[in-house]
């Protein structure tokens, strides 16, 4: 008797350790082999492997990252759904074993039978234990908790990658609010230049040395640096606004001591074949384990097409006599078991099926486009690293003729050798060209902030990075 249970019980595991539906097999994906203008990169990558907004040398926007990461909205949620899906795991875990419960009940009953010896009223009290257990011979159960594992992995990279967008935000953010203050900045000096300058030639017309012309031109020139400087005060507090946001704090003052010219563009490019692309990015793993879900859930349909076949079991007491329920005469006990299957449902469990094998296919299509649009965004951060270089060094050539320029015209107007109109000429040229290379120094910063999000992002923390290091060095 005792072999017969064995047998059955090792048939069971044998026949429970099966799972229909398909097994996971990673989309085959055609990968460039170098980036168009990674002249540099050629090998693995190193600084990409640090916190790389450290190699800006800013403790302030250190500090703002730092606060982000602990306060931002969206960093908590992604959080919370870490946990949520955590505890999904358990939940589907919990279908593979059996579920033990009992029950409990006491009556008194008027029943009169005097054939059966039954007079007057009577007492009933039962209790027992009872189990209930659906076998997953097919691997319903532990298809659904497979895709309930993948589903918590790609929530985890769902956290990085919300974790990697709120660092870049904050970085760019904060390079942009640096920019406008230099063009506020700018703008002051120029009105302060300009209201000068309004100020001798109105003197002058007044003796009747100039014209009314120079006198109205810089009238115009005046008021469109009184202008700028209300409309880059308006930048610079929305702007203060959006940070504040970020880092989870009401809109306010950003308190900051540096400017943008204080900020130094990194040294070099890191690199970043694209392989590391591939793994580092926390957007592609959690498509691709969204994708590992997916192929589970077919597993899940596959299984609803096969008979579900579960054992019962109930063991306890009943008696007239609640002193009695607890001897032997008192036993009740029942053991069963069940099959339950569909017959024709006409289509409903083919086509449940065909819904989850086409939600394959989408999430497949959608893991190949994540990594279509990765090597996108790493190819136009290395073209703006690469443009803005030159056109960095261009605009400031500009902005330094510029200034000579207005120099020199001031001095000829002064002389009597030309008129006002060279000297408007050359006050807008050298203000244009002050806005525009402040601009383009905000915007060659940003490229590395885009450079560094689009290769994965860099480790996040200390612990972080400290347990891939140890990863390393075991595989090793």
């Amino acid at each position: 008797m005792k072999r017969n249970i064995i047998y059955s019980l090792f048939i069971i595991l044998i026949i429970s350790s099966c799972k229909v539906g398909p097994n996971y097999q990673k989309p085959v994906v055609t990968s460039p082999t170098s980036f168009r203008f990674d002249s540099i990169s050629t090998q693995e990558d190193t600084l990409i492997n640090l916190k790389w907004w450290e190699l800006f040398n800013d403790e302030e926007l250190k500090a703002l990252i730092d606060t982000a990461l602990k306060y931002n909205p969206d960093v908590l949620i992604a959080a919370s759904r870490i946990e949520e899906s955590r505890a999904v795991v358990g939940y589907n875990k919990a279908d593979q074993w059996p579920s033990i419960g009992y029950d409990g009940s006491g009556a008194r009953m008027q029943n009169n039978m005097p054939a059966l010896g039954i007079d007057g009223p009577y007492n009933n009290f039962s209790g027992a234990a009872n189990l209930a257990w659906e076998l997953d011979f097919w691997g319903k159960y532990r298809r659904g908790t497979e895709a309930a594992r993948a589903e918590l992995l790609a929530s985890d990279f769902g956290h990085r990658a919300i974790q990697v967008s709120l660092i870049s935000s904050v970085a760019s953010t904060y390079f942009l609010l640096l920019d406008y203050d230099a063009r506020l900045e700018t703008s002051i000096k120029t009105l302060a230049s300009r209201g000068e300058s309004l100020r001798i030639i109105g003197e002058r017309f007044d003796k009747g040395i100039v014209p009314e012309i120079d006198l109205n031109q810089a009238e115009i020139q005046e008021a469109i640096a009184a202008a700028a400087v209300p409309f880059y005060e308006r930048l610079v507090a929305q702007t203060e606004n959006a940070l504040s946001i970020l880092l989870g704090n009401n809109p306010g003052t950003i308190e900051r001591s540096r400017t943008l010219r204080d900020e130094i563009i990194p040294p070099e490019i890191p690199s970043g074949i694209p392989s590391a692309v591939l793994s580092r990015r926390p957007d592609i793993n959690q498509a691709e384990q969204l994708l590992v879900a997916q192929n589970a859930r077919i597993g899940v349909a596959v299984a609803m097409r096969f008979p579900s076949i579960s054992l019962t079991g109930m063991f306890g007491a009943a008696s007239s006599d609640l002193s009695t329920i607890a001897t032997g005469d008192a036993v009740i006990w029942s053991v069963g078991a069940g099959i339950v299957g569909p017959i024709f449902q006409f289509g409903k469990n083919k086509r449940r099926v065909d819904i989850e094998r086409q939600r394959m296919y989408q999430d497949s299509i959608y893991y190949i486009q994540t990594i279509l649009q990765a090597f996108r965004e790493v190819e136009d951060a290395l073209i703006e690293i690469n443009t803005l270089d030159r056109e960095s060094i261009a605009r400031e050539r500009q902005m330094a003729a510029a200034q000579n320029a207005n120099m020199l015209s001031k001095e000829r107007y002064n002389g009597g050798v030309t008129s006002y109109l060279e000297v408007l000429d050359s006050e807008r040229s050298q203000f244009n060209a002050q806005l525009a290379a402040s601009e383009v120094y905000q915007m060659h910063l940003n490229a590395y902030v885009f450079l560094y999000k689009a290769l994965g992002g860099g480790w996040i923390s200390e612990e972080e990075m400290n347990q891939a290091q140890q990863a390393q060095q075991e595989a090793q």
